[in-house]
């Protein structure tokens, strides 16, 4: 998306101060945890499909609001648009890839092709900036904005396009109904039933550690890198975890305590480059976030097998909700010591990890041992 790497800074330059931009980023938050499950359910009850077509859709209308009328109101309603959008993508693609697999009995692939895809999503950023870069100059935010619209609308047509195996017929009569029971079937097998409940957890916690990543370029600074060698300099690291979660794989059938040990070493890789502060250090930050995509594609493939019911992308959607809650954590505690403090809860996931992936108890499907 052109416009990611330049919103921040059309809303300066729209005049807004730096409280109203901390207000429309607090917006955006407050509205994906309320419409996190919610949304999930809806994906349910109707279609996956259409959730994805529907997230598009919101989107551009959001970026509409920001290029057509620049100011605190329509950034704050394109932010709610955009949250809703988000939202919805969110649960609905794992569940569909899911979904879609299990129809023609290759569901054991979905690792492997939900690496591929989270390496496509990090390394879209190489042309979002590409595009950023060539557009604004000619025509300023304007193009840029008009750019992403269309961009989003084109998702949305493509996501139309995609397979969807056919939905079961809901036991409840009317749409409000089947929706609520949708809901209700999904919260309470993220909650009740154990093996799903510890893999949401993993989920959860483990994707809020990708919060790390808006720290990189703070990183490059503090460790002496020239500013304008910094964009250069950082986007090497997505590039490896990009290329750590189309390899995810290649590990997908270690063992909780092995995943952990991934994840440990990675951290302790950080560690080291925080430690020597230099500017070589970003390689070993690039090492940390290959190993770390990999056990988080691998953890959402868990999650995904475990999930018995019909109700799967709001199941997701509950370990979605869990990771914007604890990315609220990760940030307060970036504020209050910086990297050290980050890596303090990395360890945490790490010990984690082991017990919400544990191996599921015999006489539940499962497509491998763990």
């Amino acid at each position: 998306m052109p416009l990611y790497p330049l919103y921040a800074l059309l809303f300066a330059d729209t005049g807004l101060s730096d409280a109203e931009i901390s207000a429309l980023f607090a917006i955006w938050s407050v509205v994906g945890v309320a419409v996190e499950v919610p949304s999930g359910a809806l994906a349910d009850r109707f279609s996956r499909r259409g959730a994805l077509v529907a997230g598009g859709v919101l989107q551009a209308a959001g970026y509409v609001l920001w290029t057509a009328f620049p100011g605190f109101t329509a950034f704050a309603a394109g932010f709610v648009l955009w949250g809703i959008g988000a939202s919805l993508v969110s649960g609905s693609l794992e569940a569909l890839l899911y979904d879609g697999l299990a129809a023609v009995g290759a569901r054991e692939h979905f690792a492997r092709l939900y690496g591929q895809v989270n390496a496509f999503e990090l390394i879209a950023q190489i042309p979002a900036a590409v595009a950023a870069a060539v557009l604004f100059p000619l025509g300023g935010f304007a193009l840029v904005g008009w750019a992403s619209v269309g961009t989003c609308l084109a998702a949305a047509v493509v996501a139309s396009r995609l397979p969807e195996p056919p939905r079961e017929e809901s036991e409840e009569d009317g749409d409000e109904l089947g929706y609520l029971t949708a809901l209700r079937t999904g919260v309470v097998e993220a909650l009740r039933s154990p093996t799903v409940r510890g893999a949401v957890l993993a989920v959860a916690l483990l994707t809020s550690l990708d919060g790390i990543e808006e720290y990189f370029p703070l990183l490059a600074r503090d460790w002496h890198v020239p500013a304008d060698a910094i964009p250069l300099a950082v986007v090497t690291i997505p590039l490896a975890g990009a290329a750590g979660a189309a390899l995810a794989g290649r590990i997908e059938r270690l063992r909780p305590g092995s995943l952990a040990l991934v994840l440990l070493t990675g951290l302790l890789l950080f560690a080291v480059a925080g430690a020597l502060a230099v500017p070589a250090s970003l390689a070993l930050v690039a090492l940390f976030y290959a190993g770390y995509r990999a056990v988080l594609v691998v953890a959402g493939a868990r999650l995904q097998e475990r999930i018995d019911g019909a109700a799967r992308a709001t199941v997701t959607s509950v370990a979605g909700l869990g990771t914007d809650l604890a990315g609220l954590l990760l940030y307060a505690a970036w504020a209050a010591a910086g990297l050290p403090a980050a890596l303090v809860l990395g360890l945490v996931v790490a010990a984690v990890l082991p017990f919400g992936l544990r191996v599921r108890p015999h006489g539940r499907r499962s497509l491998r041992t763990c």
